[in-house]
């Protein structure tokens, strides 16, 4: 069984009437492993999957969207291997000969 095998099966499984432009999927997909990071892939194959649902699986917006996508994920300038800019690793200071006792938090 092939590719194109396995999505004819699985669309009649899931009960849905779709073209797909595997490798349009696919290409998308790779990029966006790539340059984001692995977990993208499939997110995105599902999120370009749902966007196509919102627009009546129009084949050419399909492809419009995943063009969009693609751009994102190439100009990706946060790759999975860059440190995260939340995440600082400043030294905490040391206040345990601190009494803390009488303080209240603010709502």
């Amino acid at each position: 069984m092939n590719l194109h095998d396995w999505i004819d099966e699985l669309c009649d499984v899931l009960d849905v009437e779709a073209e797909v432009d595997e490798a349009l999927i696919l290409d998308l997909a790779r990029v966006a492993a790539t340059n984001v990071e692995r977990p993208a892939a499939p997110v995105t194959a599902y999120l370009l999957g749902y966007a196509a649902a919102v627009h009546d699986a129009d084949p050419e917006k399909v492809e419009k969207l995943a063009g969009f996508a693609t751009m994102l994920a190439e100009g990706w300038d946060r790759p999975s291997t860059a440190p995260d800019p939340l995440d600082v690793d400043d030294e905490v200071p040391d206040d345990s000969v601190v009494d803390h006792s009488g303080d209240t938090l603010d709502d």
